[in-house]
């Protein structure tokens, strides 16, 4: 019989692709991939190192596996699996933690998978992780995670990121397409490209910072893909989403009008502190660009609240500059200390009630930009993508703008493009819909 493999992922779209190719590599060594909450043999965790509650979460996932079967192999990789590999080996039930580069040989470290009375280390020093491996993971039906780069160069001193990934470095242009072209094939509608930082790409392996191709060489050569009938970028720096690009994808056959921008911080004195590439005038161009090319355009925002030496008038700085500004939503973190960063030895330290308060005004505030956005949408007409999960009888979807919309379950409509009227906001804020004509689009 074959032997059976669950996987969970812990953080961003990155590792999703990553979890997604490691997983089928597996299957190519004969394994049968199960979910995880069923009985398997091999359970394996991707850990993430962003937020202290990836960290904390660890622990509970590995009882929930050894609580489905206690004899199974438990191994742990990603990003916490770099930083603290030997916290995480301590953790009881761990056989194996792999570190950056070494994740992606997973199956070549498994000699039978009977347990170990202590997990096994293998981890590089990151600045070894100097190569570069490609990914992309297909989660449903209807959208795809294309990985087009690793690493970063950026020094924000609050990141444990280049720590957990190392240098910057991209897939070449002919494997992305590659890639994308596999995805098209599979009958996929979206994908989303994602990365560490995803504007520096073009840097090659081994260091090489020139770069052999610009993030707008890709945004074009990947918008002559056939097949594909949405691309959409994940998340991008202020200071390398260039206009060429903005305008490029204002007239694009398949970028969507939906950009991520991370902001972190709407005071320069805190942006200085947290050395950010940019200043707040410099998001300001970048917002007012894309709403000048594409009115109805998504704009999404990171932020960081409670940053040390944010005080009052920071915060309040930063609210005011979110309140004023033409954006739809925003992805508020709250900061918590992180070892080997500049930040976590900084004067300071906001109190953790402090912090919370803050957050809880800032999602208040996210809530208040998405009712806005989506009220500007209403009568308009739009393409959306519909997914494929019966949530308490409704099927949802996304407009290309990034507005979710709810209709009652439709097996037919999964992975379907419908051409829709926005009507009207629900109680639970989602959009209603008629469909123009009835029609499908693809």
């Amino acid at each position: 019989m074959k032997k059976k493999v669950g996987f969970y992922t812990l953080g961003c779209k990155l590792n999703y692709s990553e979890t997604s190719t490691i997983a089928r590599d597996f299957q190519e060594e004969g394994y049968e991939r199960v979910d995880f909450t069923e009985k398997a043999d091999m359970y394996v965790i991707n850990t993430c190192s962003v937020t202290e509650n990836a960290d904390k979460r660890f622990k509970s996932i590995v009882k929930q596996a050894l609580k489905i079967n206690p004899k199974a192999f438990v191994a742990a990789i990603g990003c916490y699996a770099q930083l603290k590999p030997e916290q995480l080996a301590d953790v009881d039930g761990v056989d194996l933690v792999l570190g950056a580069t070494e994740k992606f040989k997973l199956a070549d470290y498994i000699n039978d998978l009977s347990k170990n009375e202590i997990g096994v280390v293998h981890s590089c020093e990151i600045d070894e992780a100097d190569f570069y491996v490609g990914s992309y993971a297909i989660g449903d039906r209807t959208r795809a995670f294309l990985k087009v780069q690793d690493g970063c160069d950026y020094k924000c001193t609050f990141c444990t990121i280049p720590l957990a990934r190392g240098i910057s470095r991209s897939d070449t242009l002919k494997n992305v397409l590659k890639n994308a072209k596999e995805i098209s094939e599979k009958g996929i509608k979206e994908i989303v490209l994602t990365g560490v930082n995803i504007g520096d790409f073009g840097k090659g392996e081994f260091g090489d910072k020139k770069h052999e191709h610009t993030f707008l060489d890709l945004v074009r050569a990947l918008d002559g893909v056939k097949g594909i009938h949405r691309l959409r970028i994940s998340s991008i720096e202020p200071n390398l989403l260039k206009n060429e690009t903005i305008d490029f994808v204002a007239n694009s056959n398949s970028f969507v009008p939906h950009f991520h921008i991370p902001l972190q911080s709407g005071s320069d004195e805190i942006l200085k502190q947290m050395k950010r590439r940019y200043l707040r005038g410099l998001y300001v161009d970048r917002v007012n660009r894309i709403k000048q090319v594409m009115p109805d355009a998504c704009i999404g925002v990171d932020v960081i609240v409670g940053f040390p030496g944010e005080t009052d008038a920071h915060f309040l700085e930063t609210y005011h500059f979110l309140n004023e500004l033409d954006i739809s939503y925003l992805h508020v973190f709250t900061y918590s200390e992180r070892d080997n960063t500049p930040a976590a030895t900084m004067a300071g330290p906001v109190p953790k009630n402090v912090r919370n308060k803050r957050s809880k005004m800032l999602r208040g505030l996210s809530v208040k930009k998405r009712r806005a956005f989506y009220e500007s949408q209403l009568g308009s007409s739009k393409t959306v993508l519909f997914e494929g999960e019966n949530k308490e009888g409704y099927i949802h979807g996304f407009t290309e703008n990034y507005v979710k919309v709810k209709y009652p379950w439709n097996p037919k409509l999964v992975n379907t493009l419908h051409e829709v009227m926005l009507t009207e906001i629900d109680v639970d804020g989602l959009v209603r819909f008629e469909f123009v004509k009835n029609k499908v689009t693809a």
